[in-house]
């Protein structure tokens, strides 16, 4: 029989390129979903021409499907395929609660940020496994999702696993200059905890820098787990099933069987459940015998922090060529701060920045728009993540049509140790010329920085309401959990391909 895998985000296509090593046969079952024939055709018709020769009008005609979103909702091409509406996943609790569910092919990485972190050891000292046991992990998955960044005082903290030969992506000049001025203070900012480097995305290096990374790049240069489906589905022993959705489970001696929505079943020697830590909650507490009645699910929670810059630039940061994923990485080291690492992404000029500042102060100072628009330009946003030990945890029990309730449990640390990290930040970029704008820092809700995990959590070996070190549920010996539903901590730097290294190990060591 095959191994069975739920689910074709990064969690899922990392499991299969393990088993399909190992010479197993894969069976992929997917939602599936894809952009409307619409959307392709937007995307395609600027991908035709050379972003030099697309008018002004067309680029403000591709950028206004995720302007007119509704709050909430990541479009991209213009479609709303790569993330479920709340209300199709939750049946109560989705007001104050902002993560949302995927079934499209290649799950929520059509939608992320491409940034590119693993995890520090001590960050995840409560794992049962560790950052060493990860390592050949990250080197394999990096040999199939590309990296784009250099070599710096970063990669000390926390290694690249950078392929030889890896480029960077030509940083926009105001995040140029803003790391020669960091670079500059090295030393006087590792004093003060705080330690900086270039950004890592999974990027592929034919990125032209057309500045559409937020609406969805229109050559696909950002690496999404459909691109490596893509390779999967030539190889002989594995075979993609889209249009599979999976309402539940059942384990045997011999095999395991899956319930599809249809009334179907699919039958494999295993099950390795990659489908978002949504779904995969769903799945347990319809299937599982045993599973506590509600799971608690931890988040890394995150915030916005705008500064200004005082310098010049040669160029303007509103004109091509640039790209507006992240472009600097900082780690707070600190021990006032947290004793976990507090990891903060900065995003130089993009295009939401102006229409943010007009809708939120442009009424209230009556023919300031030139002034916000130039202030706009000078605009260098933080977004600052906490180690879950410092963030809210959610809730989830089974709604009785099937749907998850949501409960919202604030943690008492979120804002001391949010407030500790905005003040570090604020006097570290200081020493490079920015002005922390604190009175305009904005709180994401629960859920919404997608860094999310932990319902099911590994430990050395299972126990009610947690999985072994391989992801399988206590009483269950051919069902692994393999996203982050099983990450006993959520650490503060990004998440995906952290995610994705823990699935490949399972995916290598499973029996």
């Amino acid at each position: 029989m095959t191994d069975l895998i739920i689910g074709s985000g990064p969690s899922g296509i990392a499991t299969a390129t393990a088993l399909l090593a190992r010479g197993r046969s894969v069976t992929l079952l997917d939602g599936g979903k894809l952009p409307e024939p619409e959307a392709i055709a937007r995307r395609d018709a600027l991908a035709a021409r050379a972003p030099e020769d697309w008018s002004q009008p067309e680029r403000a005609a591709y950028q206004a499907p995720q302007f007119a979103a509704p709050e909430g909702q990541t479009r991209r091409y213009g479609s709303d395929f790569a993330q479920e509406a709340a209300a199709d996943t939750l049946a109560e609790g989705r007001d104050g609660f902002a993560l949302r569910a995927s079934r499209a092919v290649g799950g929520l990485s059509n939608l992320w940020g491409a940034a590119v972190l693993p995890y520090r050891q001590h960050d995840i000292a409560d794992w049962p496994v560790t950052a060493e046991e990860l390592a050949p992990h990250y080197r394999a998955v990096a040999g199939f999702m590309p990296i784009a960044g250099r070599e710096d005082a970063l990669d000390n903290l926390l290694p690249g696993y950078l392929a030889p030969g890896a480029t960077q992506i030509p940083p926009p000049p105001q995040a140029e200059a803003l790391l020669a001025r960091l670079d500059a203070k090295r030393d006087r900012l590792r004093a003060m905890g705080f330690h900086t480097g270039a950004a890592r995305q999974a990027v592929e290096a034919g990125c032209i820098r057309c500045g559409m990374c937020l609406h969805g790049c229109p050559w696909g240069h950002i690496y999404s787990a459909r691109k490596t489906l893509e390779t999967l589905k030539a190889h002989p022993r594995f075979t993609y099933r889209p249009g599979a959705l999976v309402a539940g489970f059942s384990e045997t001696e011999d095999g395991v069987t899956l319930a599809l929505a249809d009334g179907r079943t699919v039958t494999g020697t295993r099950v390795f459940i990659g489908a978002g830590v949504l779904e995969t909650a769903r799945l347990m507490l319809a299937s599982a015998p045993g599973t506590p009645r509600e799971l608690i699910l931890k988040d890394s929670q995150h915030a916005f922090l705008p500064l200004l810059h005082r310098w010049r630039t040669k160029l303007r940061p509103d004109r091509p060529p640039h790209h507006t994923l992240p472009q600097l990485f900082a780690e707070i080291e600190h021990p006032d701060v947290s004793d976990r690492l507090v990891h903060a992404q900065f995003y130089t000029w993009n295009e939401h920045y102006a229409r943010d500042l007009l809708q939120n102060y442009g009424a209230r100072l009556p023919g300031s728009a030139p002034l916000l628009k130039a202030m706009s330009r000078r605009l260098i946003v933080a977004q600052i993540f906490l180690h879950s030990d410092h963030s809210a945890r959610i809730g989830l029990s089974l709604a009785a049509d099937g749907r998850l309730n949501a409960r919202v449990e604030a943690n008492p640390d979120t804002g001391r140790v949010l407030d500790a990290a905005k003040r570090t930040l604020s006097r570290a970029m200081a020493q490079a010329g920015l002005v922390a704008l604190g009175f305009a820092a904005r709180p994401g809700a629960p859920g919404s920085s997608f860094h999310v995990g932990g319902t099911v959590p590994m430990a050395a070996a299972a126990a009610p309401g947690r999985s072994d070190r391989l992801g399988r549920p206590h009483g269950l010996r051919r069902v692994h959990i393999v996203d982050a539903s099983v990450l006993p901590s959520i650490p503060a730097t990004t998440i995906t391909f952290s995610v994705m290294a823990n699935a490949h190990r399972i995916g290598a060591e499973a029996p």
